[in-house]
């Protein structure tokens, strides 16, 4: 079977700063990977050189086997990849129901219609309806996103992301500032999406990527260290060495 998602060679410097370094990654359809490392190891580098929001000095990057390292981000959203940011990028004006029909328009290229004729896109709302109660926010359709708590705003996040039908999502932190008591809420609901979805997620509470990730991939210094199973990496010497012997959060 096709990878859904791989990386191979991938080199990325800053000066004389290396940021990637030679990074061979594959994502099989379908996973749960986990992305883990001390805070500059260049996790977040590493998923804006696969979205295209950085251009690799070397190496070559694939998605459902076609080579997509030159293209843009809006056309690697187009064949399938999406991805959330460490902060929400959110509509605070509009409700939930009105920013996930926003982002389904966007995908159909209708949203300069789509408000002269709401009636003729059922279809569309139904879709934005569906997303919403797969992520557990179908009570809250028509509360505005502003009113919202902070662990259901990045639930609506991964919403958006869901309204472009992707088959890989990457998911930097996106329990990143949500009060520890809802950010299990925020993983339930990313836990229950499609199995036919492929998922890398960068986190650095240590107990949500072991109960959540089948695979683990830590980087240090922009350099893949250790990658493998959760019961792997956690007896691996090296990584409790210099991640996860050092301090929960890194």
């Amino acid at each position: 079977m096709t990878a859904a998602l791989t990386t191979a060679g991938l080199n990325k410097k800053f000066g004389s700063l290396v940021v990637a370094n030679n990074i061979n990654i594959t994502l099989p359809q379908g996973v749960r990977y986990a992305l883990i490392g001390p805070n500059g190891a260049g996790k977040t580098t590493l998923i804006n050189l696969m979205t295209g929001m950085l251009a690799p000095d070397q190496g070559e990057i694939t998605l459902g086997g076609e080579t997509i390292t030159t293209l843009p981000p809006q056309q690697r959203v187009q064949r399938g990849l999406a991805r959330t940011f460490q902060i929400n990028t959110l509509f605070p004006g509009l409700n939930a129901l009105e920013a996930v029909t926003l982002a389904i328009n966007e995908r159909e290229k209708v949203s300069g219609q789509f408000w002269k004729n709401v009636g003729g896109y059922s279809a569309i709302i139904d879709e934005a309806h569906a997303i919403l109660k797969r992520l557990r926010l179908g009570d809250a359709c028509y509360q505005q996103t502003r009113e919202m708590p902070y662990g259901r705003q990045r639930l609506l996040e991964i919403a958006l992301a869901l309204a472009t039908r992707p088959k890989v999502l990457l998911l930097d932190e996106p329990a990143a500032g949500v009060p520890q008591e809802e950010s299990g809420e925020v993983f339930e609901a990313v836990a229950g999406l499609s199995s036919d979805l492929t998922l890398l997620f960068i986190e650095h509470d240590m107990h949500v990527v072991f109960r959540f990730a089948s695979h683990i991939i830590v980087l240090v210094g922009g350099a893949i260290f250790a990658e493998g199973p959760p019961s792997e990496i956690s007896q691996h010497p090296g990584v409790r060495e210099v991640y996860l012997g050092k301090r929960k959060h890194g």
